[in-house]
């Protein structure tokens, strides 16, 4: 039972045992993230990181799909100021500011910001049939989330560089290969083990426990911070880019004549 509730339909709260579950809810859609489920992810993570009874924050998406990322409407219809920041920027440094464990459990599809919140995650527990992608090249885009910055810190300059700038297709043995993934298992067990390891978090000393991350994470959500705002000002402008505004046209062409 949770105290919170979300402010929108596709972004579901609930907390036992220490556990807060983050989950996102829009299957038809692939869990395409829309402005709105930005703003209650980036609520929930915030009102867990003030609540004493959350020991860690859990994301997870429906059984068969993380999230295939941003809504590709949302590229159209949100011309809204870059400096007033958009709600996507809200969720990335909520999800860099957690002083708390984060754990994802993903499956299906993680793509665009459904892999690049995985490196503010401090596990990550995937179904073997999971694939990841951060496509912004293909779009005409530029890299976001502060994953320009994380991913070479955390892979090294090679590995960054395909992922991000070539933007193919990842299995998830390959991410567990690469350092993104802790564990890949079936579908039918990623979830629960996903669980099991949040609760074993969440029953060590909170303390030692947020006190140990915060070390960790030394020097980098600084550094972070600053460079998921320098990314949103290059990609808001490459937004409006002759190339990426056709890529997206075509997208969007393709779909409605589905």
């Amino acid at each position: 039972y949770c105290m919170l509730d979300s402010s929108n339909a596709n972004i579901e709260y609930s907390l036992d045992a220490g556990v807060f579950v983050l989950k996102i809810n829009r299957p038809e859609k692939k869990n395409a993230l829309l402005p709105g489920m930005y703003s209650a992810l980036a609520e929930g993570l915030r009102w867990a990181d003030n609540a004493d009874d959350v020991r860690v924050t859990l994301i997870r998406g429906v059984d068969n799909c993380f999230t295939s990322g941003n809504d590709v409407n949302g590229f159209v219809s949100n011309d809204s100021d870059s400096s007033q920041g958009r709600p996507s920027q809200d969720l990335m440094h909520a999800l860099n500011d957690s002083k708390k464990p984060i754990v994802a459990a993903i499956s299906g599809l993680a793509i665009g910001i459904g892999t690049t919140l995985l490196f503010h995650c401090d596990l990550v527990y995937a179904s073997r049939d999971c694939f990841l992608q951060m496509p912004f090249t293909r779009l005409g885009l530029c890299p976001e989330a502060g994953s320009s910055y994380l991913l070479p810190r955390q892979l090294g300059h090679q590995r960054a560089s395909e992922m991000l700038l070539l933007g193919d297709r990842m299995s998830a043995e390959q991410a567990r290969d690469y350092g993104v993934v802790n564990e890949v298992l079936d579908q039918a067990e990623y979830l629960d083990y996903a669980i099991t390891k949040a609760q074993q978090l969440a029953a060590l000393p909170a303390d030692s426990v947020q006190t140990s991350k915060r070390l960790i994470k030394t020097g980098s959500p600084e550094a972070t911070r600053a460079v998921i705002n320098d990314e949103l000002v290059e990609f808001n402008r490459l937004l409006q880019t002759p190339e990426a505004q056709a890529i997206v046209q075509a997208f969007l062409a393709k779909s409605a004549a589905k």
